[in-house]
């Protein structure tokens, strides 16, 4: 069956982040956490057990005082494409529930909880560790309930969950276009970590629209992904001035030189991975 993915009539939704912008606050965490019912566990001390659906990461240069430099990546989920934009990402790949899909006409991986029976798969074969599994039933301080938001649905003990792009926002957007018989605009279906970065460091939209700003940024010089050699075809773009950290962020190791193509090195000597 011809799923027409490569089609650039089909949406493409996606994400830049400016990398040199990004200050490292995680307003975007927070954004993220509130906005899709992300619970908190009492003891936050223990990383592995913890739940948020984008991550900062603090990276450096490796140098000493005065050269040390840092950078810091917010990791949501990468919504991947697959090798050839097909839909064959990772996680869809292994699931035996079919509890993640992916969506041809959105570009986005979903995540359904009542299908999910919780083997994690797609924790395994996630090369992004964008994927968490609850321990626990959730456990709301009190009042906190009243807050909760009605669009997204509190995840139970024993499933896996993971960044939408705040699915549901795409949803009410695309309701009131259709009513309106017109497409949804640009700024209409926005994602909460996006509204929330006070350094505009992350740009949300049609990887596959020429009139929104995803789809110049794309093609900035800057431009790289995560662990390009891997060919997930992540839909998460980075732009860095800096040379280490857009090698960083394929995971090189000192014996590889880039060959000039973004994500593509080759080794040199017995390097390793």
């Amino acid at each position: 069956m011809n799923t027409e993915s490569n089609d650039t009539r089909a949406k493409k939704f996606g994400m830049v982040i400016d990398l040199d912008k990004c200050t490292g606050c995680g307003s975007c965490m927070v954004a993220c956490s509130a906005e899709n019912n992300v619970p908190v566990r009492k003891d936050e001390s223990d990383k592995l057990l913890s739940t948020t659906w984008i991550r900062v990461y603090r990276i450096t240069n490796g140098k000493d005082f005065p050269d040390t430099e840092i950078c810091y990546i917010p990791r949501p989920c990468q919504h991947c494409g697959g090798k050839h934009d097909d839909g064959h990402s990772p996680c869809v790949s292994v699931c035996p529930a079919t509890a993640t899909d992916y969506d041809h006409s959105t570009g986005i991986v979903s995540q359904i909880y009542t299908r999910c029976f919780g083997c994690r798969y797609c924790m395994a074969a996630c090369p992004y560790h964008a994927r968490y599994f609850n321990w626990w039933d959730p456990v709301w301080p009190a009042k906190v309930e009243e807050s909760l938001s009605p669009d997204v649905s509190p995840r139970m003990r024993g499933v896996v969950e993971k960044c939408s792009f705040c699915f549901h926002r795409y949803q009410l957007a695309k309701e009131k276009a259709y009513l309106e018989e017109r497409d949804v605009e640009e700024m209409e279906y926005q994602t909460a970590c996006t509204q929330a970065c006070p350094s505009g460091a992350i740009t949300f939209g049609d990887l596959n629209n020429p009139d929104h700003a995803v789809y110049t940024l794309k093609k900035d010089k800057r431009a790289f992904r995560l662990l390009e050699r891997l060919h997930t075809n992540p839909k998460v773009y980075y732009l860095s001035s800096r040379e280490w950290v857009r090698r960083a962020g394929d995971n090189y190791v000192s014996s590889e030189e880039p060959t000039g193509k973004p994500g593509a090195y080759h080794l040199e000597g017995k390097g390793g991975h």
